[in-house]
């Protein structure tokens, strides 16, 4: 039965409000105690035996021991991806390729539940986004990615297009999953072949693909996923074999792995951090927009890297939308990541939760006002409240620093010259949102904002065929789309 609300913030404002019963997900993960590296078609020990725990965010529990890749077993892994591209991959026939990774495709949504269960145990976000998004999100960038593996004769027209060879990739901790497929499906559909290193505090459903590469048939050595930290991902970043290096994390990373390559002939793409600004004007669908801002910073708990966390309101509606917006925040469940009902999970790891509360600090110590629902928080895990700051302005660290956080900053201005500068004020350019009912406003404003992607009257829209990629110290080159699919290819003729 449902039982009161205990909340007397929530009470006084929308009255006699009742809570849900915990409604948990039941689908098995079916995890392992272990997983070993994924080599050359098979699931094998490290050289050196050595392992860490991965444990679920939401409760600190252990949930499996994954293995270190050293740099023999990162050699292993590349001469494998090497050895398959030259005698296997790069000659079969698009059309063959393809049929690979739409089976790929095929049995990820078969088993979509176990995933999403792995995902949300692994890396703390709510069942509903692993379920509704990452899974579903996944699976459409493999179905895409196989269209194109025997059209690659029409992706230049006039030109003729050939794989690079070994792709040497590493993908960041906030969406494992998806993250691993933008960057798989295009390389393989192109005909190259990979080494893969998931973040170290979410493996395990990158690990559970080598089970579905297996089960597809895919050839011995054509996709390696190899485990660790730095020292790993340094070794993969680092290694002659790699004709291409593909990069989603943060920006200082980004700029190691710059100066590493520099000098050599190795292609990358770097898609880094961000400090999106949401721009609210006016005449701006204020219900509307008051839900794109929550889902672009709240529901996904601000760990994407295109997360609205500036939010720029005209001056004359600013009081109303941040009224509504505490409103609003004051009825987000934060929770078991694991209940149907959980809007907000659990922060990854306790490392980023203590970056949250040291930015949040310097906000309430520089001045901003802080804003924050009367929720309680779990007393196990890591987990942290939706936060919203105002009287923000540009010399506060949290407008400036990305969080990777629940934490949104609202900022003011009063003309469209000054939405721009404001927005553009930033050494990050991956991604914006504008509100407004005038088409020709939406026109100016994606000519004008510094952005790899602009939406217009919605938030945090990915598609496979849309191109994604920022400008200035969000990185280089475009994942997904045409654009994507032509960075893990060479144009000859």
């Amino acid at each position: 039965m449902p039982k009161p609300a205990t909340s007397r913030t929530r009470e006084l404002i929308f009255g006699d409000l009742w809570e849900y019963d915990p409604a948990p997900e039941t689908a098995d993960p079916k995890l392992k105690s272990r997983y070993d590296l994924f080599i050359n078609g098979k699931f094998t020990a490290p050289k050196s035996g050595q392992t860490f725990d991965t444990i679920n965010p939401a409760n600190e529990a252990k949930l499996a021991e994954i293995a270190v890749a050293g740099a023999d077993d990162v050699d292993r892994a590349y001469k494998a991806a090497d050895k398959a591209f030259t005698s296997t991959w790069s000659k079969l026939p698009g059309i063959e390729r393809g049929k690979y990774i739409y089976r790929i495709a095929r049995l990820l949504q078969d088993r979509a539940r176990e995933f999403a269960v792995a995902e949300t145990l692994d890396g703390g976000k709510p069942i509903k986004e692993s379920r509704d998004f990452d899974v579903p999100m996944a699976a459409a960038h493999f179905f895409y990615h196989a269209g194109w593996a025997d059209k690659l004769d029409y992706i230049a027209p006039g030109r003729r297009v050939q794989p690079l060879g070994v792709v040497g990739q590493v993908i960041p901790w906030n969406f494992p999953l998806l993250m691993m497929a933008w960057k798989i499906a295009p390389a393989l559909a192109m005909g190259n072949t990979v080494v893969i290193k998931p973040a170290e505090t979410t493996s395990i459903t990158a690990l559970k693909m080598g089970e579905i590469f297996q089960e597809a048939g895919l050839p011995p050595g054509v996709v390696n996923i190899v485990t660790g930290a730095g020292e790993t991902g340094a070794a993969v970043v680092n290694h002659p074999l790699a004709k291409k290096i593909a990069f989603t994390g943060s920006t200082e990373v980004g700029k190691v792995i710059m100066k590493a390559l520099a000098g050599t002939d190795k292609k990358l793409t770097l898609e880094l951090g961000g400090k999106a600004a949401n721009i609210i004007f006016d005449d701006a669908p204020l219900d509307q927009a008051v839900e794109g801002i929550v889902n672009g910073i709240f529901f996904n708990q601000g760990h994407v890297c295109c997360a609205g966390s500036r939010l720029l309101v005209q001056e004359s509606i600013a009081d109303e939308v941040l009224a509504r917006l505490k409103r609003r925040i004051a009825v987000l469940r934060v929770g078991d990541p694991m209940d149907k009902n959980t809007d907000i999970g659990a922060i990854n790891s306790r490392e980023q939760l203590a970056k949250i509360t040291r930015l949040v600090a310097s906000g309430v110590k520089e001045g901003a006002e802080i804003h924050q629902p009367a929720c309680k928080l779990p007393a196990k895990g890591f987990y942290f409240k939706p936060t919203v700051f105002s009287g923000v302005s540009m010399s506060h660290r949290i407008a400036r620093e990305e969080i990777f956080g629940p934490v949104l900053s609202i900022l003011t201005f009063r003309t469209v010259e000054e939405a721009i500068e404001k927005a553009n004020n930033t050494a990050f350019g991956l991604s914006a949102g504008v509100w407004t009912d005038k088409g020709s406003r939406i026109l100016k404003m994606s000519t004008e904002l510094k952005a790899g992607v602009v939406w217009a009257n919605t938030y945090n829209k990915f598609d496979p065929t849309s191109p994604f990629g920022g400008y200035k110290e969000s990185g280089f080159g475009r994942e997904g789309g045409r654009q994507g699919l032509l960075d893990y290819g060479q144009l000859v003729g």
